[in-house]
């Protein structure tokens, strides 16, 4: 993944709603997977609408089976008390 630029840097300052280092695309789509992990119940036509003004339906789709493998695989390797780790 290095080779592809993701790093740790990358990531430093995911938590940090409107950070000026992501673009808005980047941020809408931090904020999905946000969502879609803690409540997805709570995304409503608001934010539908700021989805689809930076994402086509196919790269939605996308993105929430993306979201959803990994919020998957994050729950598995907790509830099977696996120790995941490498480096970026």
């Amino acid at each position: 993944m290095a080779e592809q630029g993701v790093n740790e840097e990358l990531y430093a300052h995911v938590t940090e709603h409107g950070h000026p280092e992501y673009s808005e695309q980047e941020q809408v789509a931090i904020e999905y997977a946000e969502r879609f992990a803690l409540d997805h119940l709570g995304i409503d036509e608001a934010f539908w609408d700021r989805l689809r003004a930076q994402f086509t339906d196919a790269e939605i789709v996308d993105l929430t089976i993306c979201t959803g493998s990994w919020l998957a695989f994050g729950r598995l390797t907790q509830v099977l008390h696996l120790d995941v780790a490498c480096e970026m």
